[in-house]
């Protein structure tokens, strides 16, 4: 039965890491395409930042990103899997000549698999399965605590904006979503108004305390292009986990509950 819960939950990633990718291929990665033009300008002091292409062999480098740094960011605990690795690379990426689609489409494969069975295994320990009744439910609560909750305090971010010490905003990043998922378990699952009060501040705790925030918020991006990016990766997420949460329950009803 766990071995059949395993193989369902990678299914349901896989799939849901290939629909990410289309999603992100046609809202997400135009913007960070254009944002990366921004890269290595300073912002004027007292005039307002105006659009500066950057050069054709510079945008014509820009457009080069190495498939581990996707693999890796979308892997790491920092809202973005949309982090940008400052590194120059050689053309074509550094991991078997990949292209940024193929890297892109690597790395979402790879993390809608992991939290496919990140998913299975909540709802094994808590007894509480996945089915296509309720897979919607789990997708957005997954969305909730991964995302949409730590985004409070770490919106996704472009290439060129500024951003805290790396390593204080993964530790306040994993405590969020520990305690959004514990908040929202409490809250969703239990009848008592003491959990449901215990969860409400287990929610709100770490945005009582704050995101590490960067000293200098100054960026030659413009304001609205981060925004924008934000709004959109944040949507592309929320289709991800709702579709990771539905077909998660397709499959748990269709194959496992007929084994």
């Amino acid at each position: 039965m766990i071995i059949k819960t395993i193989l369902a939950a990678l299914v349901a990633g896989l799939i849901a890491g290939a629909f990410m990718t289309a999603a992100q291929e046609l809202r997400v990665t135009p913007l960070i395409l254009h944002a990366e033009e921004y890269e290595g300008e300073e912002p004027a002091a007292g005039q307002p930042i105006t659009e500066q292409p950057a050069t054709e062999q510079q945008h014509s480098h820009l457009k080069q990103q190495s498939a581990v740094d996707y693999v890796l960011a979308a892997l790491s605990p920092i809202t973005p899997a949309y982090a940008h690795a400052e590194g120059e690379h050689e053309e074509g990426g550094i991991m078997f000549g990949m292209s940024r689609f193929s890297g892109t489409l690597l790395a979402n494969l790879v993390a809608g698999s992991g939290f496919g069975l990140l998913l299975a295994g909540v709802s094994l320990v808590i007894g509480y399965p996945i089915t296509l009744r309720n897979g919607a439910l789990w997708g957005a609560c997954g969305w909730l605590a991964v995302h949409l909750l730590p985004a409070l305090g770490l919106p996704p971010e472009l290439p060129g904006f500024p951003a805290a010490d790396l390593q204080d905003r993964q530790i306040w990043w994993v405590a969020t979503i520990l305690f959004s998922g514990a908040g929202l378990y409490l809250i969703v699952l239990r009848a008592e108004i003491v959990a449901k009060a215990a969860g409400l501040l287990l929610l709100i705790a770490p945005h009582l305390y704050g995101a590490p925030q960067p000293v200098d918020i100054s960026s030659a991006v413009p304001a609205v292009l981060g925004a924008e990016f934000a709004v959109a990766a944040l949507a592309t997420t929320l289709a991800f986990w709702i579709v990771l949460g539905v077909l998660s329950g397709f499959i748990n009803d269709r194959f496992l509950k007929s084994a």
